[in-house]
């Protein structure tokens, strides 16, 4: 018999599972029947009549990539263990009495069963608020998992989290190792799919964030993924409608933190008028303008990160940098780069002197002493939520709590005008 312990809180299709481990595991049926549609019990997707295989039976295809079930096909699960308590905790720091005040309104969330939303400005220090919730569930035997949308935030999650405590801690994504059970796990909200009531406490980080934000199968993940009685908090820099809603009918509690943990306000985008930069791009050249703005930033010889809305003229953009500025290191990242993540350390390291970036480091990273700068800041793209996570990367470390930041542009869009007015708001409530 194989490792039980390696499938206990997970679920499985009929093929994931040896005729032996089936005997002893529960089941429900891959998908539920009412007025001639079905619903699949993974992913909680209406499957489409278009979805059908020769054989008259139907097939989901909104979660085909973790195993293809059919109408007439079986899910079993196995039930969670506990695991043996331990105390885990080894962070040394010390949190602000603001962020003392939103740990201990977890652990209250966590006694009372409620869920929750933390709503902390960015550079709040979102990440050491929760340890010790974490810790809690873990000395009493629990499972915890801490999932985001987004890879490169699960990475440097993970990398933090192993730093801070003892207990070995699983990463999961599409490219990562083979399942590892422990009582900590950092993943991507797809990953949640994979598990059946499993979790004692759940927490969603960058909740806001594509492709988690008002996405029905991931919710349905993350319902299905924790026990029934578990608890859940959602953690958020710019929360969303739904979540706002849902604060409202009582279903969540929200706890509200809009200091950064050096005390300084957040840094307010600058709104400057550029033109012509596409144009001058296809002849191959940059504005004067932007030439001269960057040549200032680099006197300073702080790292500058510049982040441009699309791949194809963002490496382009890259190219003419790296002519105009020989002397710098200059690189691009975006979801397409294999070796991001190595780009991403060097840059951190500053072995890079400028990034250009699409937004996928719009948020869940820290570059400490960093400046900013927005290239075609009104392009659709950017939307306020993006506006107001690419602004909170400046000005983050206690060193430096200031920055350069600037919104380039041909035209303030009303993305622009809604971060900028909700980066004022957030200091305002912060009592600056």
């Amino acid at each position: 018999m194989e490792n039980l312990e390696e499938y206990y809180g997970r679920l499985f299709t009929e093929s994931q599972l040896n005729p032996s481990l089936k005997k002893i595991a529960q089941s429900m049926p891959a998908m539920t029947e009412s007025k001639g549609r079905y619903c699949c019990n993974r992913c909680g997707s209406q499957v489409s009549t278009d979805n059908r295989l020769p054989t008259g039976d139907y097939y989901c295809r909104e979660c085909i990539i973790l195993g293809r079930i059919c109408s007439t096909d079986k899910l079993y699960y196995f039930s969670q263990q506990s695991f043996f308590p331990q105390k885990v905790l080894k962070w040394s720091g010390q949190l602000t009495p603001y962020q003392a005040e939103v740990s201990d309104g977890l652990l209250e969330g966590l006694k009372s069963k409620r869920d929750l939303l933390v709503h902390a400005v960015t550079g709040a220090g979102k990440t050491e608020m929760i340890y010790q919730v974490v810790a809690k569930v873990i000395e009493n035997g629990g499972s915890v998992c801490l999932a985001s949308p987004r890879i490169d935030v699960c990475l440097e999650l993970f990398k933090r989290l192993s730093k801070d405590f003892s207990c070995p801690i699983t990463l999961l994504h599409g490219e990562s190792d083979s399942y590892q059970r422990a009582p900590l796990i950092v993943s991507t909200t797809h990953q949640l799919l994979k598990f059946y009531e499993a979790f004692d406490l759940l927490i969603i980080d960058e909740v806001d964030a594509f492709p988690f934000v008002d996405n029905s199968v991931l919710y349905h993940a993350v319902e299905q993924s924790i026990k029934p009685d578990g608890v859940k908090i959602f953690l958020t820099a710019t929360s969303t409608d739904e979540l706002e809603k849902k604060v409202k009918r009582g279903e969540l509690t929200k706890l509200h933190l809009a200091r950064r943990f050096h005390a300084n306000p957040l840094v307010i985008p600058q709104t400057v008028w550029l033109t012509q930069l596409s144009e001058k791009m296809k002849k191959q050249k940059l504005p004067h303008k932007l030439i001269h703005l960057i040549q200032k930033q680099r006197q300073t010889r702080f790292p500058l990160l510049l982040f441009f809305p699309n791949i194809k003229n963002g490496q382009i953009f890259t190219r003419l940098l790296a002519d105009y500025f020989p002397d710098e290191k200059v690189a691009f990242v975006s979801s397409q780069t294999e070796n991001r993540l190595e780009i991403v350390e060097q840059f951190r390291l500053q072995e890079i002197t400028m990034l250009v970036s699409t937004t996928i480091l719009e948020r869940g990273v820290t570059f400490p002493c960093v400046d900013v700068f927005v290239l075609q800041a009104n392009h659709r793209l950017y939307t306020r939520s993006a506006l107001v996570q690419i602004s909170g990367r400046v000005g983050r470390s206690a060193e430096r709590p200031t920055g350069e930041l600037l919104f380039l542009h041909d035209g303030l869009s009303k993305a622009m005008q809604k971060a900028i007015r909700e980066i004022r708001e957030m200091n305002k409530k912060g009592g600056f």
